[in-house]
């Protein structure tokens, strides 16, 4: 199984972008996003749990980020809008069916992960 992620790129603070990331051949129950800044820690940003029923976001991206989950596509995506420069890293997906609640935030949580796609944002 592998997850491929894609639609990083450069763009103005303010500005938007939407992450996309494709698991080949099986739909998983839960998929997030996580983040790393050159010299920083991988950090949380966002995840769907149990198919969709629940979704959790980092405090600094609530209400700038949206994650969403297309089930007949095998994808699930991050929409990013109003980006900062402290946004600015290379975001991760993953993926897994036995994820539970209390590891929803952590990347031990998850065993499938894409390659990395860069995000930059420009002051």
């Amino acid at each position: 199984v592998q997850l491929q992620a894609s639609g990083g790129g450069l763009v103005q603070s303010g500005g938007s972008l939407r992450l996309s990331c494709r698991s080949s051949g099986r739909t998983f129950g839960s998929y997030a996003w996580f983040r790393q800044a050159p010299g920083k820690e991988r950090e949380f940003v966002a995840a769907t749990w149990r198919r969709g029923g629940n979704t959790y976001y980092a405090d600094s991206v609530k209400g700038r980020f949206t994650i969403s989950r297309d089930n007949a596509q095998l994808t699930a995506s991050l929409q990013m809008n109003g980006l900062r420069p402290e946004d600015t890293a290379v975001y991760y997906c993953a993926a897994d069916n036995g994820v539970i609640l209390s590891s929803v935030r952590k990347s031990s949580g998850y065993d499938y992960w894409g390659q990395g796609t860069l995000v930059t944002v420009s002051s």
